[in-house]
């Protein structure tokens, strides 16, 4: 007597499929490598950045539905971005900014106003701008950090930055539902090391450069 054995194969869909993200910061790292995943599971992708030769490189790569190159730290060009798209979008990651690696002490009223203004400023002013553009259920998502798990000589605004961001996504969230907003505490990841990381000249400054993690994608998963 012989059994006959059926396999049947199940065909996943696309998690994002036919779902518009929006990745401001969009030309490299993080940002780049999210835009894939989503292209990869059916999303179509809009980039922004500040440097066009990169964004457009990105743009072809993912075959970018639309681009625009401009500074996210621009509140009125940040605006403009969002008044012009033409229709409601799904998802939109934040990754522009970078962290300040510095001594608190050597920092100017000017530096340390732009060092703080490139996370918590632009995240609110993202916000703003977008909850009117994201459908309902869609999603905010925020890059931020480890800085503040150890102090170290040069952390002082990375770890400040990184303390405040939670307390801001947990208040936006509750300000802009049915949209979501995420925060997301990446590690170092695989990118040239910026010249500010040797600005101070210390071992704990250089080595916190290294690469370690993988960048992480959006999920259209409710939460």
């Amino acid at each position: 007597m012989s059994t006959t054995i059926t396999v049947t194969h199940t065909q996943r869909q696309p998690a994002l499929l036919d779902q518009t993200v929006v990745v401001i910061g969009g030309s490299a790292g993080i940002g780049v490598e999210t835009a894939r995943r989503a292209r990869r599971e059916g999303a179509k992708v809009i980039l922004t950045a500040r440097n066009p030769e990169s964004l457009q490189r990105a743009a072809s790569e993912v075959e970018a539905l639309s681009t625009a190159a401009f500074d996210a730290m621009d509140p009125a060009r940040l605006e403009q971005f969002f008044d012009d798209l033409p229709f409601t979008i799904d998802h939109v990651m934040v990754t522009a900014g970078r962290p300040y690696y510095g001594r608190l002490i050597d920092l100017d009223p000017a530096q340390a106003s732009r060092a703080l203004s490139e996370h918590l400023i632009l995240f609110l002013d993202v916000a703003r701008r977008a909850a009117t553009k994201v459908r309902p259920g869609g999603s905010l998502v925020f890059m931020g950090g480890t800085g503040s798990r150890r102090p170290r000589i040069g952390l002082g605004v990375a770890s400040t930055v990184t303390i405040a961001l939670p307390a801001l996504t947990a208040n936006l969230a509750l300000e802009v539902a049915p949209v979501r907003v995420n925060l997301i505490a990446a590690g170092f990841v695989d990118r040239p090391c910026p010249h500010h990381c040797w600005a101070t000249g210390s071992k704990s400054g250089a080595s916190s450069c290294k690469p370690s993690f993988p960048s992480g994608g959006l999920s259209s998963r409710r939460m």
